[in-house]
């Protein structure tokens, strides 16, 4: 049961209206749609950049082969013509070629032409990688950044029957060139191609959200919509339920506190009505005042009792924890109800052993007095009741067993709930608030403590506190 709450935590922890869970709901899938739209653009963009990078690297590398196949097939033809024509032809060439340099370099390594720059001026090429691999094995090839022309070049020798070498170069730009003049092609792709995702994607985003607007909250489990959302709709329906459990504990508690509240008032206000009236003989004032003062210890014991369930929930309880011996102080709890015991002519015993627990002693009297207070209460007259105290695998544990009217199996769960009771019909001529057992759990919860109840109809009950 819920504990009594201000009017402000009671507004702070109200369901929220149905309006507000609404329009809540639909910001929330307008952030969605947003945050779905722009991951959508975000990964097109993406793509297409990736795509234009690897179109590029493929139309580079098959424009770099293209050349280098090009180069070789053009330095065969020169190496032809100048077997047929003589070294002559290559003069003749400065005139025709102009995307492509030619040399030739005789066995020491000497430039003896060149077709872009005076072969006088130029160095030795002796140890150049390309002219050394021509003389090993007949062709070289290399790719490096030309000193005299300041580019990077792809150079192709080939070893000439007189000993000479003829290389034939041609300039890298060309390929990158080429590859980088499709970006304007590549970039218009790209606009279209996102204007185009734009506009699929606001009517996909549109297409997916439009189940989710349309969920009734109320219901969550009753929607169709996608498997992925159960997990979802299960915890607010799960939270509902919560709320709504809440909502009715609040209504039932504020009905018993009301009720509770309610019967030594009218008690006390009816005898000392009475007593105002002057009708009562001088003999009965000593038993109204009793029914009065009763009364009044009642209430004043009622709202103790919700005073320290209060603290318990909120965690208010601020008493140092202590070494505690069970034993003692079952004994000496036993001895403050042995009255009540003897009234009722119920026979109490303790057996077991020393055992040491550190806790708040306040609440573990109240939990363990509790018990063996129900224990009486709901004993038969001449009844017995055994309490047990020691150490056992699972913890320490303390025991109480009657031979007491018992519980139903039905109501075994509901016994901890504020108010509470078994045998309605006899709650008066019983006694206490009903809120006994409600203490005990909240202990039990304070202490990391598991309560086990064990009961049969008419048979009596075993109830264990194991910490």
């Amino acid at each position: 049961m819920p504990r009594p709450q201000s009017e402000a935590q009671a507004r702070s922890r109200a369901p929220v209206p149905k309006a507000r869970r609404k329009l809540a709901w639909k910001g929330m899938h307008m952030k969605l749609r947003s945050k779905i739209q722009h991951s959508m653009i975000m990964v097109i963009t993406v793509t297409l950049l990736a795509a234009y990078a690897l179109t590029t690297l493929v139309i580079y590398r098959q424009n770099v082969n293209l050349m280098e196949q090009e180069t070789r097939q053009e330095a065969n033809y020169i190496v032809k013509a100048i077997e047929i024509s003589g070294t002559d032809y290559l003069k003749q060439m400065d005139e025709v070629e102009k995307n492509t340099r030619i040399t030739l370099i005789d066995s020491a390594g000497d430039v003896l032409y060149d077709s872009t720059e005076d072969a006088v001026t130029l160095q030795n090429h002796k140890n150049r990688p390309e002219i050394k691999a021509a003389h090993k094995n007949g062709t070289g090839q290399e790719v490096r950044r030309s000193t005299t022309m300041s580019k990077e070049m792809f150079y192709y020798a080939k070893l000439l029957p007189d000993g000479n070498v003829l290389r034939v170069s041609k300039t890298m730009n060309t390929a990158l060139h080429t590859a980088i003049s499709i970006l304007p092609i590549m970039g218009l792709i790209a606009v279209v191609a996102l204007a185009f995702a734009y506009l699929l994607s606001r009517q996909q985003v549109a297409k997916l959200i439009r189940p989710i607007n349309e969920l009734d909250l109320e219901e969550p489990l009753e929607n169709e919509v996608y498997e992925e959302l159960t997990p979802l709709l299960e915890s607010i329906d799960k939270q509902n339920k919560e709320k709504e459990a809440i909502a009715n504990m609040r209504k039932e508690f504020s009905a018993n506190v009301s009720h509770e509240l309610k019967t030594p008032l009218t008690s006390i206000s009816g005898y000392a009505e009475i007593m105002k009236s002057g009708i009562v003989k001088p003999e009965d004032m000593p038993r109204f005042s009793e029914k009065i003062y009763n009364e009044a210890r009642r209430l004043i014991t009622l709202v103790e009792d919700i005073i320290k369930l209060s603290h318990l929930d909120e965690g208010k309880v601020e008493l140092e924890r202590q070494d505690v011996d069970f034993y003692e102080l079952t004994r000496e709890i036993i001895s403050r109800l042995s009255p009540q015991a003897s009234a009722k002519k119920v026979h109490m015993e303790l057996t077991g052993e020393s055992v040491i627990y550190n806790g708040v002693r306040q609440i573990l009297d109240e939990m363990v007095y509790n018990i063996c207070e129900n224990a009486i209460k709901y004993n038969k007259e001449g009844g017995e009741i055994r309490v047990w105290v020691g150490n056992t695998l699972n913890g320490k544990k303390i025991i109480v067993t009657d031979t007491g009217i018992g519980i139903p199996k039905e109501q075994q769960e509901r016994i901890f709930e504020r108010f509470y009771r078994v045998d309605k019909s006899h709650s008066k001529e019983i006694g206490g608030t009903g809120l006994g057992l409600s203490i005990v759990k909240h202990g039990a919860i304070l202490h990391n403590a598991k309560i086990h109840v064990d009961s049969e109809l008419g048979k009596g009950t075993r109830m264990e506190l194991t910490f």
